[in-house]
């Protein structure tokens, strides 16, 4: 499984070098690959996303002739791929991708925990039932009757759980 993955990322090397490449396209191809190699919330992804084509004047005015802030955006995304290359070739692909998920699905396990604590079993399935109905006027209506008859304790606590999660303090100080 794991030639498959560095063949991908050999493959966006290789986009590197193309005539008309385009720094953001690629950067968006590269972070999708690297999502599914890596998971959501992988470093990599972090440092991809930080590339960015300087224009300074300092940049612009390059006397030497060395190279441009085009050319160092890509020489920095090849080095990151070629990590992620070793990686894979030496520690194989990472076990704990189906972990690493995007923040909103882990926001929402989060939501449903803190509302599986809270509620009675009865108020939960009461609260599916809601979260069923087609019409969302309707849906609404009776999602805020529903709120309305909490005791407002519950939904302090409910608050509270979701804003001091560990998954939730770990996502806010990334953002």
């Amino acid at each position: 499984m794991k030639e498959k993955e560095i063949e991908l990322i050999k493959k966006q090397i290789e986009k590197l070098e193309n005539k008309d490449f385009d720094l953001e396209a690629w950067k968006i191809s590269t972070i999708l690959i690297l999502e599914r190699v890596f998971g959501y919330d992988s470093s990599k992804i972090t440092k991809i996303k930080n590339i960015h084509q300087d224009l300074s004047s300092w940049s612009l005015r390059d006397t030497m002739g060395t190279s441009s802030g085009y050319d160092a955006s890509k020489k920095y995304g090849k080095e990151i791929l070629e990590a992620c290359i070793m990686e894979l070739e030496t520690l194989g692909a990472p076990n704990d991708i189906k972990k690493s998920t995007k923040p909103e699905s882990l926001l929402f396990e989060v939501l449903l925990e803190s509302l599986e604590n809270e509620l009675k079993v009865s108020q939960f399935k009461n609260l599916k039932k809601i979260s069923n109905i087609k019409d969302k006027q309707e849906r609404e209506s009776k999602l805020t009757n529903f709120l309305s008859d909490l005791d407002n304790e519950i939904i302090l606590q409910m608050l509270v759980n979701i804003l001091c999660h560990k998954k939730v303090v770990e996502i806010m100080q990334t953002q």
